[in-house]
């Protein structure tokens, strides 16, 4: 028997099965949805149970309905076996298409990926996303800032309140040093999977992890930035006009943190 070859990237599957063009139209004409992104590694991933919280919690705010981890698991191994790979970016969404009664869920596989280390400029704006603690599909705010900032020579855009306080980048989560600790923004924002694991990891790699709120009239006083998403960590070398100290050894230390947390099997 011949072994058909692998799906080509990226590829999705719904429920299950190869996505059909019927299928397609769910997340082309139903924008109401959450999701999950990853990264996979010899069919690995950190945070696997906070990622299956992720979902589960979100399908039963939005929906009303939970979703089963056991189940979410089996459909990311069928969509890595399908496309043939076990290294990958991964994205899990649930949908709940009129007059259903469970939740579609969509499991795309891409390349895999890895956030660029080199140090990030972010531009600030005055941005609030709606429900921020859920991670949504087709974030035009987030994009249309995001845009806006990639057109004024940074590389990302920096949500911030009306009154200047600091949530959360448009697709990651900033964290301060100011000497003595890491400082995350205590303010409506997502709380990114890489982020709840540096929380858990930074103490025992000798770095204290507090919350607290940050505005822009405060940047000042801190001494570093950094960034993190699903891809990884990146320093920050300024936001606006303020400029940071690209601490290398710091970075270092960030990074330990983060590698020292366990890979789960899907």
């Amino acid at each position: 028997m011949t072994t058909p070859p692998p799906a080509p990237f990226p590829y999705a599957e719904f429920n299950g099965h190869p996505a059909t063009e019927a299928d397609l139209r769910i997340p082309a004409f139903l924008g109401y949805g959450h999701f999950t992104a990853m990264q996979v590694r010899n069919g690995k991933v950190r945070g696997r149970a906070l990622h299956l919280a992720r979902l589960d919690s979100a399908n039963q705010e939005l929906f009303e309905r939970p979703l089963d981890g056991e189940r979410i698991r089996e459909l990311i191994r069928h969509a890595l076996d399908s496309a043939g790979v076990q290294d990958a970016s991964t994205r899990v969404y649930g949908f709940l298409p009129p007059g259903d009664t469970e939740t579609t869920v969509m499991v795309t596989v891409r390349g895999p990926a890895r956030k660029s280390t080199e140090p990030h400029d972010l531009m600030s704006v005055p941005y609030a996303r709606t429900v921020p603690h859920i991670k949504r599909p087709g974030e035009f705010g987030q994009t249309y800032h995001a845009r806006l900032a990639a057109r004024a020579g940074f590389d990302e855009a920096l949500l911030t309140l009306p009154d200047g306080t600091v949530t959360e980048g448009a697709i990651t989560n900033v964290g301060f040093w100011d000497g003595t600790s890491v400082v995350w923004p205590a303010a409506p924002a997502l709380l990114g999977i890489t982020m709840a694991l540096l929380e858990r990891q930074l103490p025992g790699a000798g770095l204290e992890s507090v919350r607290r709120p940050v505005t822009l009239d405060g940047l000042a006083g801190y001494r570093s930035a950094f960034l993190t998403n699903s891809q990884g960590i990146a320093p920050v070398r300024r936001i606006d006009d303020i400029e940071f100290t690209v601490d290398e050894q710091l970075m270092k230390h960030i990074g330990q943190a983060y590698d020292s947390a366990p890979w789960d099997a899907v």
